[in-house]
C-alpha cells in the first residue's frame, strides 16, 4: 500500500456511514446475541482465543451482527482474514482467494478465513468449488446469510459447518447502541452536543426493528439534516426522529424463508380460528409488499382444505374476494382480502376434504378397480355387454334413495368422507345418518 492508498483509507474511516464507523471493534463493545456470544459461550471463547478450528454459518437478519462477528474473529485471529460478497464475486475470484491461500500456508505455514456475505446467493458449483479446501482445512469459511442455511446452503457445506442463528435486537441492546453512538467521541458524536429527546429515542429504537443498521442511518440522518441552534446543539425532537424514520423496518424477501415463514402463520391463525392473529399476519404481507393475489390463492385453498362443508359459502366468499381484487386492485381490493380473511377465521372449521387423499392413496396402493356392472354407461353397450342393468334409479323410491352399491366389490364399505358435527356438516351427517335407518 502506497502513501496514497493509505491517505484514501484513513479518509474513508472517518467518512464512512456512522452504521460502519460504530461498529464494535472488541468483544466487550459487541451488543446482543448472548445466547451464542455472551460471556462464556462456545463461540466467544473461540474467538477469544484464537481457536476457530471449523467453518462456521451466521444466519440471521439484517443489523443483526453478522459482519460484525465476522470482523471481530478478524481483530482477534492471526490467520489471514479474506472478504468476499457473494453478489459481486464469482468462481474466478474464489479460485484466486484459494490459490493465495494455498501459497500462504506452503510459505509461512498461515492459515486463512474466508468470510463470504450472503453465501446464499452464490449457485450450487460455486458453493461445491468451497469444500475441498474446507474439507482439507486450507480454508476456514464464515458464511453470512439472511436466509435459513438448510434450505439455502449445500448440505454438504452446512455439514461441514456449526450453524449460528442470531436474532434481531431488542429495544434494550438497540438503545445501548443509540448512546454509545452519540457518546463516542472517536466514531461517533461525542464531541457534538446532541440533544436527543426520550420519545425521539424511543421512536427510533421501536421504529428500527431489531435492525442496529437501520437505527444508525436513521440517527446519522437526523443529525447531519439538523441545523444546530444558536447554542451549537443539535436538537433531535419527536418531529425530526419521525422524519428520520418514517417507516418500520420489515424484513420480507418474498422469495425467502419470511414469505413461507408468514404465510404460514397467516394460514395457521386462520384454521386456528384466531381473527386478530389472522389479520396481523395479512397486514405484514400487504405492507411488505406481498402479491394479493398470492394471499388470495391460499385463502381459496384453505377455503376447501380447512372449511369444506362446515360452511360452503366460505369457498364462495374466497371466490368473490379473488374476483373483486381483480376488478378494484389496491388499496381499496384490501377489503375483499381483509372480509375473506375474516370470514374464514370465523368459520367452523373441516378437513374432511382430506378423504380424497385417502382415497387417491388406496389406488395408488391398489389400483382402480373396475367400474361395476350396474354402475357402467347404458348408453352404448347395454344390449351387447348388459352395461347399466341392475342400476336403481333413485328418484323413482321415496326420498329420492335408495340402498345400493357404488363402490367396486374390492373396496365395498370404505370410508372416506367422514363428516364432522360443525356448522352445516352436521346437516349432513345428519343427512346420511337418516338415509341409512
Amino acid at each position: 500500500m502506497d502513501l496514497f492508498d493509505h491517505a484514501m483509507e484513513e479518509r474513508m474511516k472517518t467518512e464512512a456511514p456512522l452504521a460502519a464507523r460504530m461498529r464494535p471493534r472488541t468483544l466487550e463493545e459487541f451488543i446482543g446475541q448472548e445466547e451464542i456470544f455472551g460471556e462464556g459461550r462456545l463461540l466467544r471463547r473461540a474467538v477469544k482465543a484464537d481457536r476457530l478450528f471449523s467453518s462456521i454459518i451466521l444466519c440471521g437478519p439484517p443489523g443483526s451482527g453478522k459482519t460484525t462477528l465476522a470482523r471481530l474473529i478478524a481483530n482477534y485471529s492471526k490467520s489471514h482474514f479474506s472478504t468476499m460478497s457473494a453478489v459481486m464475486a464469482g468462481k474466478s475470484e474464489l479460485r484466486e482467494v484459494i490459490a493465495e491461500a494455498r501459497e500462504r500456508r506452503r510459505l509461512h505455514n498461515k492459515r486463512t478465513i474466508l468470510f463470504v456475505d450472503e453465501v446464499h446467493r452464490w449457485n450450487r458449483a460455486q458453493q461445491d468449488a468451497l469444500l475441498p479446501t474446507i474439507e482439507s482445512g486450507l480454508i476456514i469459511l464464515i458464511g453470512a446469510t439472511t436466509q435459513n442455511p438448510y434450505f439455502d446452503v449445500i448440505p454438504a457445506l452446512v455439514s461441514r459447518s456449526r450453524i449460528f442463528n442470531l436474532k434481531p435486537l431488542n429495544e434494550e441492546q438497540l438503545a445501548a447502541i443509540v448512546d454509545h453512538a452519540l457518546t463516542d467521541p472517536e466514531r461517533g458524536y461525542g464531541n457534538k452536543d446532541i440533544r436527543l429527546s426520550t420519545d425521539a429515542r424511543s421512536h427510533l429504537v421501536n421504529m428500527a426493528n431489531g435492525d442496529a443498521r437501520s437505527l444508525l442511518n436513521a440517527l446519522e440522518l437526523a443529525v447531519e439534516s439538523t441545523e444546530p441552534d444558536k447554542s451549537g446543539a443539535v436538537i433531535i425532537d419527536m418531529q425530526v426522529a419521525q422524519d428520520s424514520i418514517q417507516q418500520r423496518t420489515i424484513h420480507y424477501d418474498k422469495n425467502m424463508d419470511e414469505h413461507y415463514d408468514t404465510i404460514s402463520a397467516f394460514i395457521k391463525s386462520i384454521r386456528g380460528s384466531d381473527p386478530d392473529a389472522a389479520l396481523y399476519w395479512l397486514a405484514k404481507m400487504l405492507k411488505a409488499g406481498e402479491d394479493p393475489r398470492f394471499i388470495l390463492r391460499r385463502l381459496l385453498i384453505l377455503a376447501g382444505e380447512d372449511i369444506g362443508l362446515a360452511d360452503p359459502q366460505a369457498l364462495v366468499v374466497a371466490s368473490a374476494a379473488a374476483s373483486a381484487y381483480e376488478y378494484v386492485g389496491l388499496p381499496e381490493g384490501v377489503y375483499p382480502i381483509v372480509e375473506a380473511t375474516l370470514y374464514l377465521a370465523t368459520a367452523p372449521k373441516s378437513n374432511s376434504a382430506l378423504g380424497y387423499f385417502q382415497a387417491a392413496k388406496l389406488i395408488e396402493e391398489e389400483g382402480a378397480k373396475p367400474v361395476p356392472i350396474h354402475l357402467m354407461d347404458a348408453n352404448r353397450d347395454a344390449k351387447g355387454f348388459g352395461h347399466g342393468q341392475g342400476y336403481k334409479y333413485p328418484h323413482d323410491y321415496p326420498n329420492h334413495f335408495t340402498d345400493q352399491q357404488y363402490l367396486p366389490d374390492a373396496v365395498k364399505g370404505k370410508k372416506f368422507y367422514n363428516p364432522t358435527d360443525e356448522g352445516y356438516e352436521a346437516r349432513i351427517k345428519k343427512f346420511l345418518d337418516d338415509l341409512k335407518k
